[in-house]
Parts: C-alpha cells; structure tokens; sequence
C-alpha cells in the first residue's frame, strides 16, 4: 500500500462526507490537475525526508471530497498552494486540519533572553538533524506573517537591560542570574582562541560553500556544527567569549535560515532566521540583525507578502542606522527596492535604488574591515538586486515594457560580472534565469531560451531547489506564451531531461 497515497492509515476518516469546498476554491483555480497536484505534494515530501508519502489522483480525488489528510500533507499543500499564488495560504484557509504544535519547535514570538536562546536553538537543532529527514520537524511548523510576525520581530530594539552579572563563578558553580553558563556551569570551560578562531573560520568555509554548491549540499552539516555550538554555550566562559559564540551561533542560524529557504523549507526557514536574530542580540551585533532581517525580508517578498517585506527592512535599517557599514546599507536599500517594486511603487522603488548605488560607492572606502556576511554583496550582486527590482515593477504594472527595458541593461551587468565569479555560482545562476525573463517580457522568446541553457549548465553544478523552481517556472511561462516556437519546445524537452526531480536536504 502507498503511503499517504493509498493507504487508509495515513489518512483521518472525515467527520462527514461534506465535500471541502476550500479546499476545491484553491484547486480549481490553481490551474492544476489532479495528477500534477499529487506529483508536486510527492516531490515535497521527498525534499522533506518524507519518503513514506506516495500520492496518487485518487487520494486527491478523497482530500476534495473532504477526508483529512495527515501530517506532512496539509503542510505540504499550505506551502504548494502559498507558492502557487504568492501569498499565504494557511492549513486552515484549505479547510484542512492542523497538527498539535509544541512550543519548543513552533512560533516565532519567542522570550529575547540568552538562556532561552541556547535552548531554543538547541533543541531545534537537534529536532532538525534527528527529525526532519522523517518528514516529523516540518509538520510541527507553521510559517508567521503579518503582525504576527512583525511585532515580535520589533523586539529586537529593545535593549538588553544593563545588569551587573557580579564575578564570574567558580567551575563547578551556577552562573548567577540565569545565564547561558547556569545551563551547564558545573563543567568547566575549555574553549581555547585558537579554537574560537577555527569556529569562526568554519563558518566562513560553510558560506563559501553555500554560495558555491547551493543550499542544498551541506545543510545538515551546517545545523550540526550549530548544535555543537549551542553545547559550548551552555558552559561557563568570559563575557568576550561568551559574545563571539553567540555570534557564531547567529551566523550559523542563519546559514541553516538560508539553505532551508534554498530549498524550499521554508517554515524552518524563518524559525533558524528568528532564532538567528535572538543570537545576534545576545552578542550585541545590531548589523549582523539587521543582515538576518533582510533575508527575513526576501523570503516575505519571495512568498508574495511584500508588505512584511517592508516593514521588516525598515526595522533593520532603523536598528542598524548608527552602526552598519556602506555595504550593508546599501544591501538594505537594494532590498527595499524590492519590496516597494513587489508592492507596485516604482517613484518609492526607483528612489530606494538610487540610494543603494548611491551608498554602495562607499563601500570600502572607510578601510575598516568588513564581516564576511556581507562580502556577497558586490558590484554584480547590486546589479542584480536592482534589475530584480525594475523586472517586478515590469510585472506589477502589467508586463510593462518601460520597466523591462530598465531591468535589461543592469540585469546584462550582473550576468556579466557573475560569469567572472567562481564562487556564487547560485547567483549567476538566478541572475541567468532573470534576464531571460527580462526576455520573455520584451516578447524574445529566442533570447530567452539561449540563457536558460546557460541557467541550466550552472544549475547542474548546485543543489538549489530555488534556482530549479524558477527555472521550471520560467520555461513554463515561455511554453505558455510562445509553445509553437522550434526552441522552446526543444528547451521543454531538454528541461525536462535535465532538471532534477528535487534537491534533497542533507
């Protein structure tokens, strides 16, 4: 018997036979069939771990017709149908059951203190590398939006409230007060410098990594070496150590943030994002927050809420306004861009740009060194960031040709100086996939197909369900509009031999 497919012990008996007519609204105007939906739940479910789920039309055919399926499906289908139309698309808005959620693994509105913290990210961690691969950590998330999102993330403005902590205590002895060295003060501690300089040099290869391989490739790797982390953090160790494991913590939570979302988890995506933000708080690194906020930020705008977007850009720019270099900066602006294009305000948008080259030009200019989380935003990343932001203004106002003819020189900007990078591999890829939609709005359907080749050999070298998701995404829209031409139904059978199915977390 099929997992979630056929068999009637993955699925809870309906109440009643009433047909789930949320459920059928969101189907029916989805556009898909009852096979593709069943292909596409399958393909989650193994990007998940969840290899016991094999649905077929039938069991599609019974969940419209109002049986309940279980965990990880409901899940799977709040996420497929949240992609489908970007927006939000809750369990309960498909008229289907949510699980039981735990406070340890759900929520964002989380207590902002340091031994809360290390728990947290500790038994989440722990959750991820045991659990996730069964399919058992995404079915106990929920993704946050709105209020309930924004306002807890506001908290990050508050400052820590100053404290004398009193001396350091003996091995052996709780910390006083409740801090992270009270969670395990009775060992002594036995971190050395050159070992928090190697903590600190891992984390840096595992971003190389990442931007070279794709989210993809060594996820798992990256949580483990957060939940050791979180392990040094339980013992006693000076306050200047304490702050660099926090910080390494942060940035480890938000590597793992970022590959999740590479690959299509995005619930436990912005759990190791808010997790991330609590860290870098603790080791008092208001542009390092602000960093984890923006890519908060872009997963709102890539799930079509642009307005959460907004406000959480403006939430990092406002707590990093007096501290954060040029770069990061500029990052920021060019990440409002984004959202304001997203939200179809081209003077806002155009003006935020502006602003982005503007301070951009100052980067490096100070010779004050700069964190290695921030060395990704060049000259090509720029580019790209900004032509993204004129490509959606394109795509708000109606597949305007005024805005494509604006993304087009830039986008041909970052595509140019990526070819040269080696390392971001992935952005290259994507910026690929964006000129080629520049294309596609310019009515070049020829033009197009040429860079998704391209797209695909880079997408052959990364594990990135993103890069593949907008790579099928893309080519289905150029067989939409332009079918009868000869190179898009050769690039439709070329994708299809090409991509791969899904990528695995690992």
């Amino acid at each position: 018997m099929s997992g979630n497919g056929a068999s009637g012990t993955n699925a809870e008996p309906a109440a009643s036979t009433a047909r789930n007519e949320q459920l059928t609204s969101w189907f029916v105007r989805s556009g898909w069939s009852k096979g593709e939906l069943a292909r596409q739940v399958n393909r989650r479910a193994r990007q998940m771990g969840a290899h016991h789920i094999s649905t077929d039309t039938s069991r599609v055919r019974r969940w419209l017709d109002g049986e309940q399926p279980r965990e990880p499906v409901p899940r799977i289908l709040s996420e497929l149908f949240s992609e489908r139309f970007g927006t939000v698309v809750a369990i309960e808005h498909l008229g289907l059951r949510t699980a039981h959620q735990t406070p340890s693994v759900s929520g964002v509105d989380l207590p902002w203190a340091g031994p809360q913290t290390v728990e947290l990210l500790g038994e989440f961690s722990r959750s991820d590398l045991m659990l996730a691969r069964r399919g058992f950590l995404g079915t106990s998330l929920a993704l946050s939006a709105g209020p309930a999102l924004i306002e807890p993330m506001q908290r990050w403005l508050v400052p820590i409230p100053a404290t004398d902590p009193g001396p350091r205590p003996a091995a052996g002895h709780p910390a006083p007060g409740g801090g992270p060295a009270a969670l395990g003060g009775h060992r002594p501690p036995r971190l050395s410098e050159p070992e928090l300089d190697l903590l600190e040099a891992t984390t840096v290869m595992f971003r190389q990594w990442d931007a070279q391989c794709g989210g993809g490739l060594r996820r798992k790797a990256v949580v483990g070496q957060l939940h050791e982390v979180t392990d040094l953090l339980q013992e006693n160790h000076p306050a200047p150590v304490l702050k660099r494991l926090f910080k390494v913590a942060a940035e480890l939570a938000e590597l793992a943030g970022w590959m999740s979302y590479d690959i299509g988890l995005h619930p436990t995506a912005q759990k190791y994002f808010v997790l991330a933000l609590h860290a870098s708080k603790e080791a008092g690194d208001k542009p390092l927050g602000s960093y984890i906020l923006s890519n908060m930020s872009r997963q709102m705008i890539h799930l079509g809420r642009p307005e959460d977007a907004l406000e959480l850009i403006h939430l990092a720019q406002y707590g990093s306004r007096d501290c954060a270099g040029p770069r990061t900066q500029a990052m920021l602006y060019a990440m409002e861009a984004r959202a304001y294009a997203n939200m179809g305000q081209p003077s806002r948008c155009k003006r935020a740009v502006r602003m982005a080259e503007d301070t951009f030009g100052d980067a490096g200019l100070d010779g004050e060194p700069e964190p290695d989380w921030i060395r990704f935003f060049s000259e090509a990343e720029l580019n790209g960031e900004n032509a993204h932001s004129y490509r959606d203004l394109a795509y708000v106002a109606g597949r305007s040709p005024t805005y494509a003819s604006l993304a087009e020189p830039v986008m041909q900007r970052a595509v140019e100086l990526f070819a040269k990078d080696e390392v971001h591999q992935r952005s290259y890829a994507l910026n690929l996939i964006g000129m080629a939609t520049v294309h596609l709005l310019q009515r070049e359907p020829e033009q197009a197909t040429v860079l998704v080749d391209q797209a695909l050999d880079v997408a052959g070298k990364v594990r990135s369900e993103r890069v593949n998701t907008r790579l099928r995404k893309t080519v289905d829209t150029a067989a939409r509009e332009y079918g009868d031409i000869a190179e898009v139904v050769r690039l439709t059978d070329h994708l299809a031999a090409r991509l791969p199915e899904s990528a695995e977390a690992v």
